[in-house]
């Protein structure tokens, strides 16, 4: 932290400071403006203007929408089991919840945009994660904002722009915040802007807003123990916000559970992406599979793992699929497959997104790039992608086996996906583990106050959003950008409420 004696002079200054701009910061800008229009409220996101949002825009836009408290409460408790959120904060959550419906409606209202049931990319009106814990009573049904991709973020992002006493400052990410060193108290951040150190003061408090650290490859490995994973999201998730809370004397909590709560996903990584795309969700063929290190496969590569974000159960419990666990992975397919299947979805994720790569509909032009390895034989696809062509040959020639008998014994594939690899030429694509977003960060309560080692606020300090979310466990799909809405709110209404500080 840099005490206030060390601040010579204020460069700038504002009621409200607000680190990152996502949902969750654009939440939180809103409801504090709307609590007090005379409020100067300043955003500072790291990324470029054009690149703003983080993982809200990138994301699948799915809004879990709820009815029941106790049915809600009941099942984020079970899905919480093997990490409990505190009971005061899981019910108060529940009731926002069950209450926030009307308020995204508003919102698309006042941005002029279309508010739906159902994910809009998805034909169910209900994404039932978990139903065993209690799904199918608590979610009322999923819900979006159009167009598809990005309507929810940029329906938040209209409404912040309506509101002209909101200052955004792109390529302005926070370093460090202004504290008291005994009281702890805020009084304002440090920022890096075009190579100059910036000191802005907060007179009511500051709200970090940050996001994960899904693209910090070193914090993967100590805080979660993944050796190699990659971001779909931003590639502005660093996990500034922690180092900064850290030293802020923040608890921390939720840094490593059973898994990562949006799951470890198949994803393609290339040079000049420094995230990844993320593979197709939903094939029309089924002439593939995926091996791991040995050689073997893994998995049943066709199960619709997208419901349960990546997750299998495996004696009883519910954890991540093992694409971390098995080495250099490798898809393998035939000409039906690369003809008649686009391997990337492009609803969501950076690349697809935000950088607006246009992946080719049969996947020629990757061929052409050499990100797909092209033979004419198995064993020739082998040798091009570095492995043993008599186990690949064995490999596939088991799973051909398995689609002749119509049974898979390995892996129980369903019958109607035991489609052969047998229509040359043959393909081969690297897979990598992929990160949809990470959920650990400053301990918080229900009102988005960081709290101390003592379970205590911080004065002045909110966080919300990704960072420090309070999602420990198992993630039903929807929750974390409505959770970044109640969690927004509730550090945008709180914080302003406040009497400026004196020192």
């Amino acid at each position: 932290m840099a005490s206030p004696g060390s601040v010579t002079r204020w460069d700038d200054e504002a009621d409200v400071v607000i680190a990152g701009y996502g949902i969750a910061g654009a939440a939180a800008a809103i409801e504090a403006h709307d609590a007090d229009p005379k409020a100067d409220i300043l955003v500072l996101e790291k990324m470029p203007e054009c690149y703003q949002g983080g993982n809200s825009r990138a994301s699948g836009q799915s809004l879990l929408i709820s009815k029941d408290v106790e049915a809600l409460k009941s099942y984020q408790r079970a899905m919480s089991e093997s990490n409990p959120i505190p009971e005061d904060m899981l019910s108060a959550w529940a009731e926002r919840m069950c209450a926030l419906e009307p308020y995204i409606q508003e919102r698309a209202r006042e941005a002029g945009a279309q508010y739906i049931h159902g994910a809009g990319w998805s034909e169910r009106a209900a994404i039932l994660e978990f139903p065993e814990l209690g799904a199918r009573e608590a979610v009322a049904h999923t819900a979006t904002i159009l167009p598809i991709p990005s309507g929810v973020w940029l329906t938040f992002k209209a409404c912040v722009e309506k509101r002209s006493r909101i200052r955004r400052e792109f390529e302005s990410p926070i370093v460090d915040l202004v504290q008291d060193p005994d009281t702890l108290e805020v009084f304002g951040v440090l920022v890096e802007r075009a190579g100059r150190r910036l000191a802005i003061r907060a007179r009511r408090g500051v709200i970090m807003a940050t996001g994960g650290f899904e693209n910090n490859l070193d914090m993967q490995r100590n805080y979660f123990g993944l050796s190699n994973a990659w971001p779909l999201g931003t590639p502005g998730n660093t996990g500034d916000g922690i180092r900064i809370l850290q030293k802020a004397g923040a608890d921390l909590w939720h840094l490593r559970n059973q898994g990562q709560s949006g799951g470890v996903w198949p994803g393609f990584r290339f040079p000049d992406h420094p995230t990844v795309f993320l593979r197709q969700l939903f094939f029309q063929s089924f002439s593939w599979i995926d091996i791991g290190g040995t050689g073997a496969r893994f998995c049943d590569e066709t199960s619709e793992w997208q419901l349960t974000h990546y997750k299998q159960k495996v004696h009883g419990e519910w954890i991540d699929l093992p694409h971390q666990r098995v080495g250099r992975m490798h898809m393998l397919f035939d000409e039906n497959t690369r003809l008649y299947n686009n391997l990337v979805t492009k609803v969501m994720s950076w690349n697809a997104v935000v950088h607006q790569y246009d992946w080719s509909d049969d996947n020629s032009a990757e061929v052409a790039k050499g990100w797909i390895v092209k033979a004419d034989s198995i064993a020739e696809l082998a040798r091009r992608i570095d492995r043993d062509p008599a186990v690949i040959e064995a490999t596939v020639r088991r799973y051909n086996e398995a689609c002749a008998a119509g049974h898979d014994a390995e892996y129980g594939r369903r019958a109607e996906t035991l489609q052969p690899i047998a229509a040359p030429p043959y393909y081969a694509i690297e897979v990598v583990p992929a990160i949809v977003c990470t959920g650990g960060g400053a301990r918080r309560n229900i009102e988005s106050e960081v709290l101390d080692h003592q379970h205590k606020p911080i004065p002045r300090l909110y966080e919300a959003g990704e960072l420090g979310s309070m999602f420990s466990n198992l993630y039903q799909n929807g929750s974390y950008l409505t959770e970044a809405m109640i969690s927004g709110r509730a550090a945008g209404a709180n914080v302003v409420r406040l009497a400026p500080a004196t020192g």
